[in-house]
């Protein structure tokens, strides 16, 4: 599977439906070695425009507001990122986001941690991730290949427990 994505994109000219753009996609980060995120596209507003927006590629972002984006994510096996998880403490990679997410495995497996439980993830399974504190693990010697469709989402009225660092 490729590391990075081509992206093709669908648009109207004359009435006409046509390829606007067909590339490999220029957004992408590696915040940590092999942990390659690709942000194919963004949109600010339900329901959506059909233009394009400029993305700004973090690790953790701010989904714009009634907006949502679409991520292309490889993760590398932990050893290769040189992550130990310590026995009763949280993953080092554990956060949250303010997001509704949809997740699809597309290739690997990866453990998907939360604060009291974990969960074996293989290709084709599918994850609704609704804002809470997790992290990915990816315990195999091959990368994990996501594809995820992030949502603003309003805050839960419950209130969030912090986790002890």
């Amino acid at each position: 599977m490729k590391t990075i994505p081509r992206r093709v994109v669908t648009g109207l000219r004359n009435g006409k439906s046509i390829i606007e753009q067909d590339q490999i996609v220029t957004n992408v980060s590696e915040h940590f070695p092999g942990l390659i995120i690709s942000d194919i596209w963004s949109t600010d507003s339900t329901p959506a425009k059909f233009d394009e927006k400029e993305i700004e590629n973090t690790a953790f972002p701010n989904t714009p507001k009634n907006g949502s984006y679409f991520r292309y994510v490889q993760i590398p096996p932990d050893k290769d990122l040189g992550i130990v998880a310590p026995e009763g403490q949280p993953h080092p990679l554990m956060h949250q986001t303010d997001t509704l997410d949809y997740i699809v495995i597309l290739a690997g497996e990866i453990y998907l941690i939360v604060e009291e439980e974990e969960t074996l993830l293989q290709a084709g399974d599918i994850v609704i991730q609704r804002g809470t504190n997790h992290a990915w693990s990816n315990r195999s010697d091959s990368p994990c290949i996501q594809l995820a469709v992030l949502l603003d989402a309003e805050k839960t009225k419950e209130k969030r427990i912090k986790r002890k660092e």
